[in-house]
């Protein structure tokens, strides 16, 4: 068992400082297992890797709150089986389908026996299923060998009323078996078109921060922290409650990974950095648990000619794992958190984290070339957490981005008709947006009522990438392009 116990509160960080973070400090799937479950049920590299992790070997970081040591990698319950392995029509596992239970048991079993004691749920994973599963696999050891995490998920506004806010986090510890909760979560703070609005109304109005403070002082809630997805404003506000005393935050969770760390502002210019977050939270000396750190299996499923330059360096070592490695080198992650669908993609982040090899600067400076890389893809930044969905008129936006994204990757996507492989990227994309995607659910269907940008966690303007992706493929099939 390795312990790797950094607590001490860094100073901001420059770029210099990001290529020397072992001497200094330096977000967010749910969470990424190997390919999140975004594959299309294709094998993977840890699908055919003989190689079996350690036992004994994980790393751990102290949480200075509460002296908890906890596994560098984090189990997120967020995209668990289904029976069967059952595939819906985007590739993906379908949301409708049971969840597997018996596998959901063995990996929990596995995942315990080689060191993760830390397991993120929420009220809204798996349609409301997740947390019932995760108390059902984690009921059946002793309680004291486990963390659970869990989310004040009351984004509906029928939720927000004190009684019901309430009644959701006493239907959480019901689900999970337990009577207090080690890490919880006010569920992706920082939302909606007016943030603040939306932050009082759920926390605030109705008095459940307070109540939820109340709580911890009994000791059914040991951490109490927020996920971040949204507005920079407040992000700052609620560090600035903690500076005056107002409210103390043991923990706080953010998006955080080598491509959001310094383009996450580029890419989308309502979201932050994950640099200026995580420096933030270590000048407060606030541990930081990492969501998104393969972006929903962006990272793990980069282009050929970026894999080749990863495995010309660790021909042995998955993609993912310099993802892991990546988060898991700054010494205030207290963990990251990996939604790990199938036990391939336990196995494989398993042996980026027993035990955890950090970064040196100059591999640093080496994923920092990979992330401009990655970047100049120009991907439609959606991580496929459906929290979008459903799309009252039945488009599948997830499915439509991923396709997208994938041409991108593959080098399907033609930019101009003049281009050399235009007859064949044309008829790639159109025939797999046919075939990923029915053609009622396309983006043709899109009437721009936005009632689902207001759900994004990456805050992406849904209406307006559905008119483009509609308006490229109107173009190839016209012949306009």
């Amino acid at each position: 068992m390795k312990k790797d116990n950094h607590n001490e509160q860094g100073k901001k960080i420059t770029r210099r400082g990001f290529l020397k973070v072992l001497g200094a400090s330096s977000a967010v799937v749910a969470a990424g297992g190997l390919m999140e479950a975004c594959n299309g049920g294709k094998t993977t590299e840890a699908e055919t890797s003989p190689q079996e992790p350690p036992k004994g070997q994980m790393t751990y970081r102290t949480n200075h709150n509460t002296n908890d040591k906890v596994s560098i990698l984090g189990f997120g319950m967020m995209r668990l089986p289904v029976v069967g392995g059952a595939l819906g029509a985007s590739g993906r596992e379908d949301p409708d389908a049971p969840l597997d239970q018996e596998m959901i048991n063995r990996q929990v079993d596995y995942a315990l026996e080689h060191g993760i004691n830390y397991f993120d749920t929420s009220p809204a994973y798996c349609k409301g299923r997740s947390e019932e599963a995760t108390g059902i696999a984690l009921a059946r050891h002793k309680r004291t060998d486990y963390f659970i995490a869990t989310k004040l998920s009351n984004f509906a506004p029928e939720t927000w009323p004190e009684k019901e806010s309430k009644a959701m986090f006493e239907q959480s510890l019901k689900y999970l078996q337990t009577d207090y909760v080690d890490y919880l979560l006010l569920h992706s703070v920082g939302g909606g078109d007016d943030c603040y609005q939306m932050f009082n109304q759920r926390y605030m109005d109705n008095g459940i921060l307070d109540w939820l403070v109340e709580q911890k002082k009994k000791g059914r809630i040991r951490n109490l922290g927020f996920s971040f997805h949204g507005d920079q404003k407040i992000f700052d506000m609620l560090l600035k409650w903690m500076d005056e005393g107002k409210y103390h935050w043991d923990f706080v969770q953010i998006e955080m990974n080598y491509l959001d760390w310094e383009y996450a502002q580029q890419i989308n210019d309502r979201n932050v950095d994950a640099k200026y977050l995580y420096e933030e939270l270590t000048k407060r000396n606030i541990p930081a648990v990492v969501m998104e750190p393969l972006l929903g299996g962006r990272l793990a499923n980069l282009p050929d000619r970026i894999v080749e330059q990863m495995k010309r360096r660790e021909p042995d070592r998955s993609v993912a794992s310099w993802a892991f490695r990546f988060c898991a080198t700054f010494p205030n992650v207290l963990t990251s958190l990996s939604g790990m669908t199938y036990m391939e993609h336990l196995k494989d982040n398993l042996l980026s984290h027993c035990p955890l090899k950090p970064l040196t600067e100059e591999e640093l400076k080496f994923l920092a070339n990979i992330a401009k890389q990655v970047y100049d893809l120009k991907n439609i930044p959606c991580t496929g957490c459906q929290y979008c969905m459903p799309c009252p008129y039945g488009i599948d936006i997830p499915s439509i981005f991923a396709h997208y994204n994938k041409c991108i990757k593959e080098g399907n996507l033609a930019r101009h008709s003049k281009d050399e492989e235009y007859a064949r990227m044309r008829r790639a994309f159109l025939i797999g947006y046919d075939r990923s995607v029915p053609k009622l659910r396309q983006a043709l269907h899109c009437i721009g009522c936005n009632q689902c940008s207001p759900h994004c966690p990456q805050r992406i303007h849904i209406p307006e990438q559905m008119q483009m992706v509609n308006d490229y493929v109107e173009k190839l099939k016209q012949g306009t392009l």
